[in-house]
């Protein structure tokens, strides 16, 4: 089974979508993109853990100097800032609480802005459908394109548990979470973009090579 199949037991990817909908209502007076100015072209770039969509959007830095967003490192950065809300968001961390969308989506729009260029790639965002809309509504940006590197759960778990690098978090109890969140909560936001042709879909159990060829091919015709 790949990670792009629905859910099971009971929670479908068209219930998850529904429920994300009935989310508390997101943030009013939030900045749109002003008239005339210079429009990024973003793209979204998805997949399960251990999916190999890090490898591959930093082979797209290398080449074309593109920008590369990582929400969570921008909340990382964002809570050693020292500053009164970084500290909120530490302790939301810290208490096992949600970091409200509006938060990050600020800190990627902030991250664009200033770094003078005009494409981007967001890695691992947005998680679920509030994201989403979130994102939308406050940015004003639509995704040019969503990557999604599509990838068997036995394929991705092998990696995580091959990996060499002492995170904490790649045991396997923990990586099987990981899996079911991905599934329950970013498959609805895929679902989304496929219904408007806006998905590209990557089979990521490949050579790295080839993967680069396709992914490449892909940016390229942006």
């Amino acid at each position: 089974m790949t990670i792009a199949e629905p859910p099971r037991a009971g929670c479908t990817a068209t219930t998850a979508v529904a429920d994300a909908k009935a989310a508390a209502p997101l943030p009013t007076g939030l900045p749109k993109v002003a008239e005339g100015a210079v429009k990024h072209k973003v793209v979204f770039v998805l997949g399960g853990p251990g999916s190999g969509k890090g490898t591959q959007s930093a082979r797209l830095v290398q080449e074309f100097g593109v920008v590369h967003l990582s929400a969570g490192d921008l909340l990382r950065e964002h809570m050693k800032s020292g500053s009164p809300e970084g500290q909120m968001v530490a302790d939301m961390i810290k208490n096992g609480q949600i970091v409200p969308s509006h938060v990050t989506i600020s800190l990627l729009q902030k991250a664009m802005d200033d770094s003078g260029k005009h494409k981007f790639l967001i890695d691992g965002f947005p998680r679920n459908e509030e994201n989403r809309a979130s994102f939308e509504s406050q940015t004003g940006i639509m995704p040019d394109l969503v990557l999604f590197f599509d990838c068997p759960e036995e394929v991705m778990e092998r990696r995580l548990l091959g990996r060499n690098e002492g995170r904490t978090d790649d045991n396997i109890e923990t990586i099987r979470k990981r899996f079911k969140v991905f599934i329950d909560s970013s498959l609805p936001v895929i679902q989304h973009y496929e219904a408007l042709g806006k998905v590209a879909r990557i089979n990521a159990d490949r050579d790295t090579e080839e993967i680069y060829k396709e992914v490449r091919r892909l940016f390229m015709e942006l």
